[in-house]
């Protein structure tokens, strides 16, 4: 028995916080994919704040080790004392862990956790290397903020770049970028793209969620919803998801009665979302839902489903509503261009342009065959191109 638990390879996966999102989406995808028989797996996750316990939740369940690391926060500034301190604490359970691959997710903590190795002769026992690789799911240089907080991140990628054996990007705009800014030596890129299992995602059956969903409108709106068509997304409330867009499109479009917009997820956006949706008096035409466990479940109570971020590394929830046969309208960002060919498995549009989200929704309604096969093609798309077994198996071939 001795043997084989020496054997294990250890993997410590380190993530900035526990909201579900697209780096923690990845974890929930991957993680109960890898050999139990060849890893040791533990997570540690930053204390931000989030809705619900459902992704540590989910791990616990696995009986993946999880470690809170309490100075980690996405919002904390950077390498003010808190980020400091986290450096340390992380450091720390580097120490008392041993393992052979640190796996770092997200640019906080992909700059603390390298620093965290600088001198990795302390963390690691005799004859043992420390391994440190970065997966970076969107640049955060490519979010909506200042040239100067853009171009510091940028500077912080390529000194933090030195301390790390390998980089993983999730799509090929992000790739070229990281060649362009000299981030990282050619050798120590590689892409793999984001994957699941189509028939694994527990989706409700079409009837139920539009069930569910009226239900939960009820409660949002103080009123009683019948058939509508709904457009909706699944988001959390950051500047990068582009959701004022949404607004906008919803705008140009409250003329068509039977129309309704939906928003399952919260943020710190929240409070100007519902200013915006009062101002131009679309309370009858958007609805925000709120945090919902599972939210993918619902997705099949969507008649169309919109992505208007203005920027995304690999979303998984393109993939996920492309599971469930979504007819799919997303702007043109990240990966996304590399998911979608326009008119055949979706239809791109320019990030920032409610016209054209109006436009493309008009095209779909007005067209159910167009509707129908899209979603269709959107369906053959993640099966056949975006696998879960080839993600996996080009994980554990870096491991």
């Amino acid at each position: 028995m001795s043997s084989q638990i020496n054997r294990l390879k250890k993997v410590l996966f380190v993530i900035t916080q526990s909201e579900i999102g697209g780096a923690q989406r990845f974890f929930l995808e991957l993680l109960p994919r890898l050999s139990k028989e060849k890893y040791e797996i533990s997570v540690a996750v930053g204390s931000t704040a989030a809705p619900s316990q459902e992704f540590a939740d989910s791990l616990a369940e696995q009986s993946f080790k999880v470690f809170t690391l309490n100075h980690l926060k996405r919002d904390s500034g950077f390498l003010f004392w808190q980020d400091w301190r986290a450096v340390f604490e992380l450091r720390k359970l580097i120490k008392n862990i041993r393992p052979d691959v640190l796996f770092l997710n997200s640019s906080k903590a992909g700059f603390i956790g390298s620093l965290a190795t600088v001198f990795p002769s302390k963390l690691t026992t005799k004859n043992q290397k420390l391994t440190t690789i970065y997966r970076i799911g969107g640049w955060t240089f490519n979010d909506p903020w200042p040239w100067w907080k853009k171009r510091f991140w940028i500077v912080l990628e390529k000194i933090s770049a030195k301390w790390k054996n390998l980089i993983i990007v999730n799509n090929q705009h992000d790739l070229e970028q990281a060649k362009s800014f000299k981030i990282a030596p050619t050798e120590k890129l590689v892409l793999i793209y984001n994957a699941l299992d189509p028939y694994k995602i527990a989706l409700l059956e079409k009837e139920e969620a539009k069930l569910k969903i009226f239900e939960k409108l009820s409660k949002v709106s103080g009123r009683i919803f019948q058939a509508k068509t709904m457009v909706g997304t699944i988001a959390n409330f950051y500047p990068s998801k582009g959701l004022e867009y949404l607004v906008q499109a919803a705008d140009l479009l409250k003329d068509r009665k039977d129309l309704i917009f939906l928003i399952i997820g919260d943020g710190l956006l929240r409070a100007s979302l519902e200013q915006q949706i009062k101002d131009l008096g679309l309370e009858n035409k958007v609805f925000l839902l709120g945090h919902l466990e599972n939210a993918r479940q619902y997705l099949p109570a969507f008649d169309i489903f919109l992505l208007p971020s203005v920027k995304e590394g690999f979303p998984w929830v393109v993939l996920e509503a492309m599971s469930a046969k979504l007819p799919m309208i997303a702007t043109k960002v990240g990966a996304v261009p590399e998911i979608i060919e326009d008119g055949k498995n979706g239809l791109l549009v320019s990030p920032a342009q409610p016209g054209q989200i109006a436009e493309k929704i008009k095209e779909l309604l007005a067209n159910d065959y167009l509707k129908k096969e899209v979603g269709l093609q959107g369906h053959q798309t993640v099966l056949f191109k975006f696998s879960a077994e080839k993600m996996t198996k080009e994980i554990e071939a870096i491991l």
